[in-house]
């Protein structure tokens, strides 16, 4: 730690000391007064001022930007008390050390310095006053940096619990927190991806496999080189063909069902509103939506809010044997949330494929996601999302 280091902290804590005694007479006066309504608007100009004065001096000397301008009374208590005893004993132990410094150099310039004998375990030592003064002097030197440094971070830590973290510290969180909901977000992605994948193989694909061997069985059956088939031909040529048409429009289904799990062009065209109300139609179970939203959100919070939604009703219905489930879309100043309950077997895993993707996509777009399923149920799962995106 260099030396103008030292005297910035030091001359920070000696403040500190001054201010804490300000404190405690304010707090002396103040106490009272608040029992006396028309007193507490001065009380709360003063301890205003006194937080405003603790702020530059955190910031001045302290290296210390706290990010609220309120800490109360308890932080004018807890600081005054440490202002006053840090600051005591570091003055106190500055006082000596200059003392002894100044006392010993004064003793070997220009006084008769009487010699001083030390005895040690083996060793027997021969000093005069002023080279032990001008020692002691030091080592209490080095004492009063570590007492300083001590003090000054007891300081910043009380202003940190009281007034909040720096902005330099808010900025690293959030910089920590954009570079972890991005990663996550990706997986989500991915998730998603692979998701989509076994959606077209195990559904789209094996409906198209089944429709190729029909039409190719009978194909087969019209082959001309076979002759005219008898009429038990005939009816096994309609039979394909009639089975070939109904797998045909089985894996039409299939693939509008895969797009509309992908994205549902309802909620673009028509609204957060239309596109729950088709999720409710294919449900399977009573799914009422109360739509308390004034006006639509943002196209990115809207999306968020769709596929909590409409993941969580799936889940409800596939894995907890829900028989009603309540969709309640609520907003405030600043927020919208979505909160889906449901009346099943309970026991969802937050930690699930389609959960934790919910989860990740809410953090990415800074909001709060929450699951609350105890065995046997009831399950409620939660989101709330800033009105406005973040910007970066």
């Amino acid at each position: 730690m260099s030396g103008t280091r030292v005297a910035r902290l030091l001359a920070g804590v000696l403040l500190g000391t001054a201010l804490g005694l300000a404190e405690l007479v304010f707090l002396a006066v103040a106490a009272p007064a608040a029992l006396i309504p028309a007193l507490r608007p001065a009380a709360a100009r003063g301890l205003a001022r006194l937080t405003a004065l603790e702020r530059a001096r955190l910031s001045g000397w302290l290296g210390h930007e706290p990010a609220r301008h309120d800490g109360g009374y308890a932080y004018l208590a807890a600081r005054a008390t440490l202002g006053v005893l840090g600051g005591y004993i570091c003055a106190s132990t500055l006082f000596l050390t200059v003392l002894l410094l100044f006392g010993g150099a004064w003793d070997l310039i220009w006084g008769d310095s009487e010699q001083v004998p030390l005895e040690l375990p083996g060793v027997k030592l021969v000093t005069s006053g002023g080279a032990l003064g001008i020692t002691a002097g030091l080592a209490l030197l080095g004492v009063l940096v570590l007492m300083v440094a001590a003090v000054a971070a007891l300081d910043r830590r009380l202003a940190a619990h009281f007034l909040g973290p720096t902005g330099e510290e808010l900025m690293r969180r959030r910089i920590a927190e954009l570079t972890e909901t991005r990663s996550g977000i990706v997986r989500a992605v991915d998730d998603e991806r692979r998701r989509i994948e076994r959606d077209l193989h195990d559904g789209v694909q094996q409906r198209g496999v089944a429709l190729a061997m029909l039409l190719g069985r009978a194909r087969h059956a019209m082959d001309p080189t076979r002759g005219r088939p008898d009429a038990t031909a005939q009816d096994g040529l309609a039979d394909l063909v009639a089975q070939a048409y109904t797998e045909s429009r089985q894996l039409l289904d299939e693939l509008r069902s895969v797009a509309w799990r992908i994205y549902p062009t309802a909620l673009d065209e028509l609204g957060l509103r239309a596109a729950l109300a088709g999720v409710a139609e294919r449900a399977g179970v009573p799914v009422t939506v109360h739509h308390g939203l004034a006006s639509r959100p943002a196209s990115e919070i809207e999306t968020a809010l769709y596929f909590v939604a409409r993941e969580a009703i799936t889940n409800a219905v596939k894995h907890a044997g829900a028989h009603d489930i309540l969709v309640v879309l609520s907003e405030d100043e600043r927020t919208v949330s979505v909160a889906i309950s449901d009346d099943g077997k309970g026991g969802a895993d937050p930690s699930g494929g389609g959960l934790s993707g919910l989860a990740r996509r809410v953090l990415a777009l800074d909001g709060t996601f929450t699951v609350d399923s105890p065995p046997g149920g009831p399950t409620r799962v939660a989101a709330t999302l800033p009105k406005a995106p973040p910007c970066g």
